[in-house]
């Protein structure tokens, strides 16, 4: 072969390599993209995994829990998604309270006769930490209510400070769901009364008809600092009645008949005790992963798309179980390992396009929402990054069930560009899209939109088996999610190269009620802190312009101690202060600002 010949050989070569070698890495990068897309076999395998009786429910704070946070991790870590906490770890660990239980220095005597715990008497679960000892007044149903439609005064004609008061649970119309005294029946509300009018402690006596002592219950938001609060047996209580000419039965019948109160002293009676009431605790953890941009201008705002991670575990009494006499696993493949499978999926094919970002993403899967979204809290009250960063807030909860192509994005109108963008996104793939205006809702973007960060929250829908054991992956509509999880990835590569960034729009209350049969016929314009461990009611912030608090120069930040002259120790007696006031009134509230005590007049 001479020269010429091998020169022209050697360049074709060159060039046929070349050309295979471009191909070659054409084919695999599309074969490498397309590993990245979003499908129903992967969808399911998270699903699977997640709500598998081996997770055994993801309760917070559990083995099987960690065990899910470490998948997470895992899969996270495969897509090439960097960790999104400042120390290099994708996870933020917070302690939870998960219960309550009786302390080693628990003691109730009655003239020096020893009662026992569990059958004798119980604390409830607000109940103060503390001994005390002294006589002890009965004052009937232990009301205080002076309103247009009803006067009745327990306390009247008697005296009760520094004494334990005695008082029935409930109230003369107890059957009445709409009875009067209703908002005044709580065992706290008649403890609130009980120590505005000076007692040390209080003890209810059940009606006839219940036998049994109230369990020790863990309720969240408690600050057990107020006073002893015991519910004794009817054995007992007829032990005190007795000399008197007294019964259970007699006195609740008197009441009831003549609707007036029963009260009198107890002579000859000196009750002492101690209570020790002691909070569990269990660390959960979210889980962050971040995909940076490389756009220089953008690369520091971020969209972040959540998902809770965290079920019901067995199940159980105020576990939110709608199966409360069942105990087995509440699997939550719907609610809500669809959501996080697709937070997987999405940060999968994400990450397989990250040229095309100018906003940075980050994916975190919450923990700990059924118990009052405390993972997404906490990541507002310790975020990894400054939340004026934040641009956007997506929230994907219950994702799994799509009936008939149809599905609900709620907090549109929390910023006016998302209806266009939603419309035009949803054109021509078959979908029939709700869309609801509220910002606020029962999961983790409500914690983003108390903050004014816009929120989307999507759902494709209730069902009979939400909250209860028959929540499993057989019944998960994969080819849905798909289809959903497609057009939220299109959404957010929209919101990610968009210049402009989505402006916050109000779009409804920014919290919701508590929900315990509390009528507030007035409301102070706040937002309140659902975690905060000060005592009284910490000011998360303003959330009705021109209210009663805006007005009356009430700041975030600020801690009320008292409303009307009456103390408040925690949210539930700062609801249970509000509902016994009117509109027109004007009451001094008394807040903690900087340490220091002020008192501000608010109209209502």
């Amino acid at each position: 072969m001479n020269d010429n010949k091998r020169a022209i050989f050697t360049i074709a070569f060159v060039f046929i390599l070349g050309f295979f070698l471009i191909r070659l890495k054409k084919d695999f990068n599309s074969s490498k993209n397309s590993s990245f897309e979003i499908t129903e076999k992967e969808i399911m395998h998270h699903i699977q995994y997640l709500s598998h009786e081996d997770r055994k429910g993801r309760k917070p704070g559990t083995r099987e829990s960690r065990d899910v946070i470490a998948y997470l991790i895992k899969e996270l870590k495969s897509y090439d998604v960097k960790p999104g906490v400042k120390n290099q770890s994708y996870t933020q660990p917070f302690d939870i309270e998960t219960g309550i239980e009786l302390g080693e220095n628990n003691f109730l005597t009655i003239n020096s006769d020893s009662l026992e715990v569990n059958k004798d008497y119980i604390p409830l679960w607000f109940s103060s930490n503390k001994s005390e000892s002294s006589t002890a007044v009965f004052a009937g149903y232990g009301f205080n209510i002076n309103e247009e439609n009803v006067q009745w005064n327990d306390y009247e004609n008697i005296n009760v400070k520094n004494k334990w008061v005695i008082v029935f649970r409930k109230s003369p119309e107890a059957d009445n769901v709409h009875s009067v005294f209703r908002e005044h029946s709580s065992f706290h509300k008649k403890m609130l009364v009980a120590r505005d009018n000076g007692a040390v402690g209080i003890i209810f006596v059940s009606q006839v008809n219940d036998t049994t002592l109230f369990p020790l219950n863990y309720m969240p938001g408690y600050k057990n600092d107020g006073i002893p609060a015991i519910h004794i047996s009817n054995e007992i209580a007829n032990k005190l009645f007795k000399p008197l000419g007294w019964s259970q039965e007699m006195i609740q019948e008197t009441m009831n008949r003549s609707m007036e109160t029963v009260n009198f002293e107890i002579p000859n009676l000196t009750i002492e005790t101690s209570i020790e009431l002691k909070l569990t605790k269990d660390r959960a953890a979210n889980v962050i992963g971040i995909l940076k941009s490389g756009n220089r201008k953008y690369r520091d705002e971020y969209i972040v798309i959540g998902a809770h991670f965290d079920h019901l575990g067995l199940g159980g009494e105020r576990s939110g179980s709608r199966q409360v006499d069942t105990l087995a696993v509440h699997p939550g493949a719907d609610d809500n390992a669809s959501g996080v499978s697709g937070l997987l999926e999405i940060a999968q094919k994400i990450s397989s396009f990250k040229s095309k970002l100018k906003r940075s993403i980050v994916f975190v899967a919450f923990d700990a929402e059924e118990t009052g979204l405390l993972g997404s809290k906490f990541f507002i009250e310790n975020p990894p990054f400054p939340l004026e960063k934040v641009t956007v807030m997506i929230n994907l909860d219950m994702i799994g069930r799509m009936k008939e192509s149809t599905f609900t994005v709620g907090g549109v109108g929390t910023s006016p560009i998302f209806e266009p963008l939603l419309d035009s996104l949803s054109l021509n793939r078959g979908f029939n899209l709700k869309k609801t205006m509220a910002g606020f809702g029962p999961s983790d973007h409500a914690s983003f939109y108390a903050t004014n960060i816009p929120v989307l929250f999507f759902f494709t829908g209730l069902h009979t088996d939400y909250h209860t054991p028959k929540d499993t992956w057989k019944l998960i509509n994969p080819s849905g999610e798909k289809r959903l999880l497609n057009y939220i990835y299109e959404l957010v590569l929209e919101l990610s190269k968009n210049d402009k960034r989505p402006s916050f729009t109000e779009s409804g209350p920014r919290s919701g009620s508590m929900n315990r049969n509390v009528q507030l016929r007035v409301s102070l314009g706040i937002l309140p802190s659902y975690t905060s461990t000060e005592v009284g009611l910490q000011v998360d912030g303003i959330s009705k312009e021109n209210g009663p608090a805006s007005k009356a120069g009430i700041l975030k930040g600020d801690i009320i101690k008292s409303i009307d002259g009456k103390l408040i120790k925690d949210i539930y007696e700062y609801m249970d202060r509000l509902s016994s006031l009117k509109e027109g009134m004007s009451v001094p509230i008394t807040v903690e600002r900087d340490g220091k005590a002020l008192t501000l007049s608010v109209t209502f």
